[in-house]
């Protein structure tokens, strides 16, 4: 069995809502405020008991009963949205603030890349930071000394090494910071959105470091927005929502359950209302409700690889928008855009009436292999974004050979294919489902280019 190198028992961490402190400009602000001390604390205890002894609470949890353990030499990652608890739950792994309930041991010795690039000096050149970042993570001088050139080799930036680091651009910074941190060498490595900056190359080379670092044997707790490096990087994730524990297992599942979080799905071929969905845009026009699905009743209306999808789209608008975009996206289950059209992709224009109308996507052929699918909308016109959902729906491609769910790998989507739609306003949008559409009042025909 192997031997645990994090073990998280029922942690917690509560902050108080609004407790920020007042600084002291100097010892008279200081001793003033040590007078007047008791009085604010007679004041603060007065008003929670005009509130009902804390029928009002000034604090919020960040974390509340976190648990799990990660083996020696395993790769963790760790996703959710922005606020679950994801960087709290690191500062306390890293020993930066304690927790208030529970507690968190990590077995040997740790090293954080929570914020790349902080200890950096502005004023130093780029070789005096490495030795200066090396030493506030941990390296010796002697060890900063060996690895000087690789980790120059490995940031790039070479011919700048001794320029002053306020030249540098933000990713020259970023390059040269991730080099150090990427040459420690702790028993458990906590990296927290590393790869959320730098370029292609540069984040491919940080990929690469990594893997290795996995392939070293230590253990590695991986939090990144990037769910194509999680996958490719962590055998098990863990998903925090609200600053709980909501699914912990195989990463791909984690994520297939995290981007399917607060994301509508239907059965096909039924109206998915809409109108209190999460959105962007001004709110000109708006989508209120989505139907989708095959014309094939053989298969309950289920897209497939090979068949044709459809969508109707509900549209309200509140004045005449004469040159609109009506658009779409697909995404796989990473988030990766592999089609998307619109009205306007092709140069047709479109416009939407005050009011009510509806519109019918259509993909002849659909160049999909099975599995799981998100689609985005969005409604603008040539000033502004009036709608965007991002996702709008979550749906399933179904296996017709084998009539099963789930992917499957299907060797006539297996590089770049084309793929032809149609967007257009229809008539109405009464008829049965699979029915011939409304004659269309606006066409939109073109032929699109789909990386699968």
């Amino acid at each position: 069995m192997s031997n645990r190198a994090i073990e998280v028992v029922g942690l917690g961490k509560q902050y108080r809502i609004g407790a920020a402190r007042v600084g002291t400009k100097n010892l008279r602000d200081a001793i003033a405020r040590a007078v007047t001390a008791p009085v604010r604390n007679l004041r603060r205890l007065r008003e929670m008991r005009r509130l009902g002894g804390g029928g009002v609470s000034p604090t919020m949890w960040a974390l509340r009963d976190v648990s799990f353990t990660v083996d020696e030499g395993e790769v963790l990652g760790l996703i959710g949205r922005n606020g679950a608890g994801k960087s709290t739950l690191l500062k306390i792994l890293s020993r930066i603030t304690d927790p208030t309930t529970g507690y968190a041991e990590v077995r040997g010795r740790v090293g954080s890349l929570l914020e790349v690039g902080t200890g950096f000096h502005q004023e130093l050149t780029g070789r005096d930071n490495v030795y200066l970042n090396g030493s506030i993570l941990g390296m010796d001088r002697a060890y900063i000394r060996r690895c000087f050139d690789e980790i120059v080799e490995f940031s790039g930036i070479g011919p700048f090494i001794d320029t002053p680091v306020k030249h540098y651009s933000s990713g020259m910074n970023v390059r040269l910071a991730f080099a150090v941190a990427a040459h420690l060498e702790p028993e458990v490595l906590i990296i927290d959105e590393v790869l959320a900056v730098g370029d292609a190359e540069f984040q491919r080379k940080c990929l690469g470091k990594m893997d290795d670092v996995a392939r070293g044997g230590r253990t590695v707790l991986f939090v990144s927005h990037n769910l194509g490096a999680v996958q490719r990087l962590c055998t098990r994730s863990i998903l925090l929502k609200d600053g709980q524990v909501v699914a912990e297992g195989d990463t791909t599942e984690v994520v297939r359950q995290y981007l399917a979080s607060g994301v509508s799905e239907a059965p096909p071929a039924q109206w998915l209302d809409l109108s209190s969905a999460e959105r962007t845009g001004s709110g000109v026009s708006r989508v209120e409700a989505i139907r989708y699905g095959s014309p094939d009743q053989t298969v309950d209306f289920r897209p497939y690889p090979g068949g044709p999808l459809e969508m109707t789209l509900r549209v309200s608008a509140t004045a005449p928008v004469p040159r609109a975009t009506v658009g779409f996206a697909l995404r796989d289950h990473f988030g990766a855009t592999l089609l998307s059209g619109s009205t306007t992709a092709n140069g047709s224009r479109a416009s939407l009436p005050e009011g009510q109308s509806t519109w019918r996507v259509a993909i002849p052929s659909l160049p999909l292999r099975p599995g799981a699918y998100q689609l985005d909308l969005w409604l603008g016109d040539l000033v502004e974004r009036h709608d965007r959902l991002q996702p709008a729906l979550h749906f399933e491609v179904f296996d017709r050979q084998r009539r099963a769910w789930g992917p499957r790998y299907d060797p006539r989507y297996d590089g770049p294919v084309f793929c032809d739609y149609q967007v257009a306003a229809i008539a109405n949008d009464d008829q049965p489902w699979g029915a011939a559409p409304g004659a269309p009042t606006t066409d939109s025909t073109h032929e699109s280019e789909v990386q699968v």
